[in-house]
Parts: C-alpha cells; structure tokens; sequence
C-alpha cells in the first residue's frame, strides 16, 4: 500500500498539494485528474523518488518495481524493439550473463534463468507491443532517431509496458495515439496485474480502465471509488449538499450581521453580540457549490454556405514519394454538404490525416477534380498546428494580424472565453504550456468563422474541462464538421456518422464506436496480435482468421439483392481461393514453430542436467548448446516470416 499523509509539497511559491491524505492499495487502478498546472506530474515525481515532501510523510512498500513513462526520448540508433526490450532491465543482464559466461556451468545457469524469466519469447512480447501501438512490422529494426516525436513518445509507452512492475506510472499516455491503439491499450492495462496509477483527460478511456479516481483539487487529494462517470454523479451529489449548507449558512451569517448592527451599540445587548461576532469569526465558510470552468466559447459560423461544401472527384490521395507519387486511397469521391457531422474512422497509416490534409489543401490531390463552394469557408485545426504559432507574438496580436480593423477589446473579449483574460491575452506565447498553446490555436480557428470545420485530434494537450468546452462549441457549431480523434467522448457527443478509411477507400461505417471496437478487434485477432495479451501465443486455436467467421454476413443483413449476393457469394470465393496458398503456408510456419519450439523446450530439459557438465561429457554439452543455438536462431527467421505472411494475409483480405 501506497499512504499519503498529511503531505504538503511545493515548487518554488506555488503550493501544489497541502496536507493531502490518500492510501493506494495493491491491485487498484487509479486516474489522477486535475487541472493542467495542478501538480499530478510533481505527484508522480513523489513516487519516483526524484522529489521528496516538504512536509508530511509517504510510504511506499519497499522492494516495489516500478516502472514509468517518459515524456521524452533522445535520438539514438537503437533499433525500436531493441529500445522496448530495454524496459527490462532484468532480460537485459541475464542477455549478458550468456554472453559472458566464462565457464558451462556458469552459462547453464544463466540459461536457466532466461528460461525462468520466460525471456525466449521477449522479441515476440515487444514486437507485440509495438504492432498493439500502431507500428507496422517494418518498425520493428528502424533506429529511434526515424522516428518523430509522437511516434517516440509511443515508443517510450511501449518500454514502460516491457517493464517488469509492481508499480505502473503512465502520464497522458493516450495523448499520441490513435483510436485503435487507444483501444488496444485500454484492453492490456485492464489485463495489467499491478497497481495502476495513470494521468488522462480523457473520459471515456479513464471509464475503461480506472476502477478509482483521484481529484487533485485546491492542494488535497480527494479518492472517489469507481470510474469517471461514478466520479461526476458522485461529486455532483457532494456539490448538491454544499449547496444547501451554504445557502443554510448565508440566512445565518445574515442573521448575525443584522443581530450585531442592530444590538451592538446597547449595552444590554453588548454581551451577546459580541458572541455572535465570535461565532462569525469561527464559522468556516462554505463555498458556493458550483464547478467553475475558466472556459466558455462557441464556434461562430460564416453567414452565408453553399452546397455542397466541397467535392473530390476520382481522386488518388497520398503523397510525394522519393519514387513517385505514393497513393494511399485510390480513386475516391468525397461530397461535404451543410450538416455533415462525421467522424473519421481507421487504423493507423490508413490515410487519415492524409484525406483531412488533402481536403485542406495541405497535400495536393494527386489526381482526379476538386470542387469548392462559392461561399466555401475552411477552418483547419491539425496536430502540428502549435507548431505553426508565431511564438513572439500575443494572442491579441496574432487575431488583429487576421482581422486588422478589430478592436482590442473585441479580440480580449473573445480570448477571454479560452481563459486568456489580463495580462494573459498580451503575453508572448513562447513560455505558454502545450495546453494554453492548444486553446489559443482553437482560437485562431474559431474567430475565422469556418463553415466547414476540420479537425485533426483537437484535444491533445487540452484538460478535462477545456475538452468539455470544445465538445459543448462543437455541439452547438452550424456548420459541417469532420474529425479524427481518439477521444471517444468527444466523437459520441459531436458527430453524426462514421467515416472508415481502410483498404486504400473510405467508406460509410454501419455502426457506432462499440461495433469500431469489435472491428479493430476481429482485424487484431486476424492478425495473430491478441489486443491485450503481451505474449499471446500465435498458434492459438481461437483464431477468427476463417472462413465462417470471416464470411458470416453475406449481404442479406444489408438488404442486397439476389443477384448482388450471388455476386458477393462470387467474390467471397475467389477472395478465398487467393488466399488459400497463404493459409497452407501460414500452417506450416505454425507448425515449424511448434517443432522449434519442443527442441528448445528439451534441450532447456538437458541443460538442467548436472551430470552434463563433467569433464568427460565436454562434446554431449557442445552439441546440445549449438542443437539450441540453431533453434532459436531459426525460429526468429519463422517468426518473422509468419509476421510478414499474417500482415500480406490482412492486406489481402
């Protein structure tokens, strides 16, 4: 257990927590939230040991593994899984144990620790781990330094995960993800079997995995049992009695003031109002019961619209590649007219960030028409769009740079709704933190008055009540909007319908996030990567990569007609007659690997025995070591062929 007590801590003058209590138990899974600047990253320093309180005391189990996520990575030429299998710190010194051995014995026994330590299988555990975040096989031997920021920070995730814990500490580790690995994670850490301790401002993904929360609020820590959904029904209750003792305690706090006036100069009366300022004195304020949110704006609409919006015609849409164009969505049309609410759905690499950069005319289509309304007015909001902010310049000034004839009491106004109000709408936004930045680039995008809003992960960066804001703007937004997003709140309560981008086309997606998630899962299971299970075994017999499964709706479900389902029932087969060497192959790598796999295990067996090291037996352990040595060498060559064979198989499919 975990136990906070009476601790106080501060940065500089600024108080983060005062005499906070809490008591973290074995096993639970605890969301830590809070406004951006609260103190939930200094709370993580506590437990990691790299701050100590200012006062109180905390207790932490001595002995306990824990493991963390970094919020940065240097560049360096490790291979990605290379940089995952390095959470495990223990792997990595028996790895060198074997490689140092100066003796048989000495490696027997650094033998037998890989086997109990289950490291045989650690390269397929990361490589899972790294293909659950998004990376693609490929991935797997680029050195870190290839990858961009986001994509580090998803590396960093994946080492934190690799980690042998007790104590699993993961700070806004939804933030550089997409929605499909959003959902994979949420499905590995509801399997994690340590103690859980995460910083999200994301609700819908706190609701999937915490079984706690934890208010950072005005320097106390407050637990509340259940998820984030318990939380708000929960504390909204707690403000409702607030309430009602604060109005309670107004009529008496007037009713001694109008005593004290009315008595204070009698002297008959002077004894008992001056008690009754004494009581005034004691009493402890209640505050009023209301959440102030700092943030309240709107997404203004331009007052004329054509329709339709935009259209994209027998479109190729990628990008330039060093060979040539590069198509990632292959002859596609695309029709936005007043309305539109959608949500753009797909895994990663799917295409898009793509189709949002070439709607916005960021990417150039690479062939096919394009057609924009008369009164066509695009509001862009990307992920690198904090990127774009001119750091030297004011919030104020960035707007009046747009507008030149607002006035500055117009553009205050208006900044005053994304919580730039004072001094604030008039500072440089070089020091600003990701979030502030994030709030004044919505800024920017609303002023412009859009009619066709496109949106590219807008909450990154933003806290828990600002993405509130943004979904209450969008709700209430005229225009037509499309975006990609990993926070599902935000989609369930802003879009329409789905978009899925998948297979080089975009297509309407029959069905809600629920029915995205069986998706994501049924294409993961087919994959041979079981979301969740950091060493499924790929020759598992629950595989849905078959024919039922995989064919069980043949078209009546969407109301074809005979002729359309003899023509499905046409291409079903064909698909499956393409595919069937595929399988035939895919079987005899599975099975090689069970053959490699039974060698490992009995020579593990001979290697256990003592009488294998005497003098006289010299040749009997050579043998069995290099019989090991070939095994395993070949079965990393199996593996990765079946890899690389599963994802042509998905491909294909």
């Amino acid at each position: 257990m975990i136990e906070f007590n009476q601790v106080s801590l501060q940065r500089g003058i600024k108080p983060l927590l005062v005499k906070a209590d809490l008591r973290i138990h074995d096993g639970q899974k605890l969301a830590l939230i809070g406004p951006n600047g609260a103190g939930k990253s200094s709370l993580f320093a506590l437990l990691l040991g790299e701050l100590g309180v200012d006062q109180g005391d905390l207790y932490m189990p001595t002995g306990w593994r824990i493991a963390h996520m970094a919020q940065e990575v240097e560049a360096s030429d490790r291979s990605a899984v290379d940089y995952v299998i390095d959470g495990d710190k223990t792997y990595r010194e028996i790895e060198h144990g074997i490689e140092t051995a100066t003796c048989d014995n000495e490696l027997a026994d650094w033998h037998g620790k890989m086997d109990a330590h289950g490291g045989y299988n650690i390269k397929v555990q990361a490589e899972q781990l790294l293909h659950g975040l998004g990376f693609k096989q490929s991935d797997m031997v680029k050195p870190v330094s290839g990858f961009s920021g986001g994509w580090r920070i998803r590396l960093n995730l994946a080492q934190a995960l690799m980690t042998p814990s007790d104590l699993l500490l993961l700070d806004e580790p939804t933030n550089h993800l997409d929605l499909d690995a959003t959902l994979w994670l949420e499905q590995w850490l509801n399997r994690y079997q340590g103690t859980l301790l995460f910083i999200s401002h994301d609700r819908d993904f706190i609701d999937g995995v915490a079984d706690h929360i934890v208010h950072l609020h005005q320097h106390i820590l407050t637990s509340y049992p259940g998820n984030y959904s318990a939380y708000e029904r929960i504390r909204a209750e707690r403000l409702a009695q607030q309430q009602v003792m604060h109005e309670k305690q107004q009529v008496r706090i007037a009713e001694i003031e109008k005593f004290v006036t009315r008595f204070k100069a009698k002297a008959s009366k002077a004894k008992q109002a001056q008690s009754r300022v004494k009581e005034l004195e004691r009493m402890e304020l209640i505050a009023p019961a209301h959440v102030d949110s700092p943030f309240s704006f709107a997404f203004p609409c331009h007052d004329k619209v054509s329709s339709p919006l935009l259209n994209i015609e027998e479109a190729d849409i990628g990008y330039a590649g060093k060979n040539g164009p590069v198509a990632i969505l292959q002859n596609q049309n695309v029709s936005l007219v007043p309305g539109h609410r959608i949500g753009l759905l797909g895994a990663n690499g799917a295409g898009k960030s793509t189709l949002i950069k070439t709607l916005c005319e960021e990417l150039p289509q690479l062939t096919g028409k394009r057609h924009e309304g008369e009164h066509l007015k695009l509001g862009y909001y990307a992920q690198h769009q904090l990127e774009t902010l001119d750091i030297t310049a004011s919030p104020v000034l960035m707007i009046q740079r747009i507008t030149p004839s607002a006035t500055e009491q117009e553009v205050r106004n208006f900044l005053g709704g994304f919580d730039f109000r004072g001094d604030k709408a008039l500072d440089i936004c070089e020091p600003f933190s990701g979030g502030e930045k994030a709030r004044l680039a919505l800024a920017l995008v609303a002023w412009q008055k859009p009619n066709l809003l496109i949106m590219d992960e807008p909450t990154n960066h933003l806290d828990i009540e600002m993405r509130e804001a943004l979904t209450m703007a969008l709700q209430h937004f005229a225009g037509a909007i499309v975006i990609v997003s990993h926070d599902r709140h935000l989609l369930k309560a802003t879009v329409d319908e789905y978009w899925l981008v998948e297979d080089g086309k975009i297509e309407a997606f029959d069905g809600d996030l629920d029915d995205y998630h069986k998706h994501v899962q049924a294409k993961q299971a087919a994959s041979g990567f079981n979301a969740g299970q950091l060493a499924q075994n790929p020759n598992s017999a629950d595989n849905p990569n078959t024919d039922s499964n995989r064919d069980s709706s043949d078209g009546k479900a969407s109301g074809l007609s005979a002729q359309d389902r003899k023509e499905q029932k046409r291409l079903d087969a064909e698909r499956r007659a393409r595919l069937a060497p595929m399988r035939k192959e895919l079987k005899k790598l599975e099975s090689r690997m069970e053959k490699l796999q039974a060698t490992l295990d009995e020579c593990e067996t001979q290697l256990g025995d003592t009488a294998l090291y005497e003098a006289d037996r010299k040749t009997d352990l050579q043998k069995i070591l290099q019989q090991q040595g070939d095994a395993k060498s070949e079965m990393e060559e199996v593996e990765m062929e079946w890899m690389e064979l599963s994802e042509e198989m998905e491909a294909a499919e």
